[in-house]
């Protein structure tokens, strides 16, 4: 009988020491979960080593080159040109309200004075530290910084190589206890010494993802140091899963929330806050050759679609070798800027609305206004249900009223929608 109740007793104990390491977020945390799902618009910026290449981001798994040799490059980076007031100043007048920077991509390289590894940009020709700078313009100008930060290394000798990166060449030495330690003391550096940080976005999970015997990350406890160090700092990880303990946001790749059609993002939706990232062309990092940008109003639309779901877009640009972004890339974000200045009341710090018709009519709300956007310039009525009553419907942006039938949990209008109209948006007062 003693012993069941010492176990039973250590089992208790055991039960409750579990309970207290479940991660409970921060009064900070939480208000900066609620500001970011209000964002709704987040700039991605991928750029480092890779760049000199023009071949993007994936340059050295996909061409399996030599990392030693790919390592030389480092000599001739001298991104000159990059101005990190422009950067920042172009992502504000878009109407992004945060940027997420690639401080270590797969191929290893840090764009930022770290201590703890000489493979960086101080030891390039140009010599300064693009993190630090990034950082003060964006505090400077009162815009959220989030830093992406890979699991992956291509030309670390300890990292455990795993399903990419197989054809770089370099000596496989696999260390784990000492290459996350490497990890964490970098986060460390990027959480201590640039002021606040808004998030830490992880990528690279699923570079183990086909083992034979599960890979420990051992994300908890790096969530946790995360956590410690700023507490009001989200965590989010790219690893096309369901969020794991101690993640603040969901994230979404190449696909709207609910949507899978580029075979990423299968995973079932979460009550955290979601983001979806997506390109402006094809690639992630500069691709020379990848000048098949999507449209304006391709982009305004995915936006639309986005917030229709409740979640952020994070729209990424790749900056050329030289450090400006390029034309193609800065028309479509002044041009969105301004679409916003007049529509953005329907996207920021609005939720999904509750009906929806495909990609041709999307709905986000924000208190008792109710926003229909009609994406599908054929479309001459609109016939919904609606379970409040309806006080008033107008186009948003002109202010012209909009005669309306509501009967038996239904509204009706008639629309005429130019047909160079990237997206009609009709607001609905309800009482």
């Amino acid at each position: 009988m003693k012993k069941w109740i010492a176990t039973l007793a250590c089992f208790c104990l055991l039960s409750v020491s579990a309970q207290a390491q479940k991660y409970v977020p921060t009064p900070e945390n939480l208000q900066n979960r609620k500001e970011f799902a209000e964002s709704r618009l987040g700039i991605f910026i991928h750029w480092g080593l890779y760049s000199t290449f023009a071949q993007g981001e994936w340059y050295m798994n996909n061409a399996s080159v030599d990392a030693r040799e790919y390592a030389k490059a480092m000599n001739g980076f001298y991104p000159h040109r990059f101005d990190a007031r422009q950067w920042v100043s172009a992502f504000k007048a878009a109407g992004a309200k945060y940027i997420c920077f690639t401080t270590r991509h797969h191929e290893g390289f840090s764009m930022w004075n770290t201590r703890w590894s000489d493979y960086n940009i101080m030891n390039t020709p140009y010599g300064k530290d693009i993190v630090r700078q990034l950082a003060e313009e964006c505090h400077r100008q009162g815009i959220k910084l989030h830093l992406y930060y890979s699991h992956i290394d291509w030309t670390r000798e300890d990292y455990p190589a795993g399903r990419t990166g197989r054809g770089t060449k370099r000596l496989d030495r696999a260390d784990w206890p000492a290459y996350y330690r490497f990890m964490n003391n970098q986060l460390t550096e990027l959480l201590t010494n640039y002021g606040e940080i808004g998030a830490i976005w992880f990528d690279g999970w699923w570079d183990h993802d086909v083992d034979s015997v599960p890979f420990n990350w051992e994300l908890e406890e790096q969530y946790k140091l995360i956590h410690d160090l700023q507490p009001g700092c989200l965590v989010g990880n790219n690893h096309h899963q369901t969020p794991f303990e101690g993640e603040d946001i969901q994230i979404f790749e190449r696909d709207v929330p609910g949507e899978n059609k580029a075979g990423l993002s299968g995973q079932d939706i979460s009550a955290l806050p979601l983001e979806t990232c997506q390109t402006m062309n094809h690639s992630w990092g500069y691709r020379v050759t990848d000048q098949e940008y999507k449209s304006t109003r391709e982009l305004i639309q995915l936006l639309v679609r986005t917030a229709g779901k409740g979640a952020n877009l994070l729209l990424n640009v790749g900056p050329q070798p030289d450090g400006t972004l390029p034309e193609a890339a800065l028309t479509r974000l002044a041009e969105m800027g301004q679409w916003l200045d007049r529509y953005g009341e329907s996207i920021y710090a609005t939720v999904a609305g509750d009906y929806r018709d495909g990609d041709s009519i999307i709905t986000t709300r924000n208190g008792n206004n109710l926003y229909v956007h009609l994406l599908d310039t054929n479309i001459d009525r609109v016939s919904m249900p609606l379970s409040q009553k309806v006080k008033r419907v107008e186009v948003l942006g002109e202010g012209i009223r909009i005669d309306y039938k509501y009967k038996k949990g239904v509204l009706d209008f008639a629309v005429d929608i130019p047909d160079d109209c990237i997206d009609y948006v009709v607001k609905v007062t309800l009482k």
